[in-house]
């Protein structure tokens, strides 16, 4: 039994590094986002930082991606900046791409 003991061991770990890395993944993302919508609203470095971790932390509110593409609408609107759900959702699926380029250079 020692082989199927093993080969589960692996697949829990894979698993395991699997869910870690799609976390963050996501947290990236969020911070590339937020860093996206600072410069939007011309915010000094400063308030882009805490920008950007307001948007990582709008991710735990509820389950997907909602409650950020709602922050992120909300915030810029209430900037003066025209933007729709859909620009956001091109950001995001832009800056998801981005986050896993840079997480697969520091491996």
């Amino acid at each position: 039994m020692t082989i199927f003991d093993d080969r589960e061991r692996g697949f829990e770990a894979k698993f395991v590094h699997d869910e870690e890395m799609a976390f963050r993944i996501v947290a990236r993302r969020n911070r590339l986002l937020g860093q996206w919508a600072a410069a939007h609203m011309k915010l000094t470095p400063e308030e882009a930082d805490a920008y950007s971790r307001s948007v990582v932390h709008a991710e735990f509110e509820e389950a997907g991606d909602e409650d950020v593409v709602r922050k992120l609408v909300g915030d810029l609107s209430a900037a003066g900046i025209e933007v729709d759900d859909a620009q956001v959702r091109q950001a995001l699926a832009d800056k998801t791409v981005d986050a896993r380029r840079q997480l697969m250079e520091l491996k």
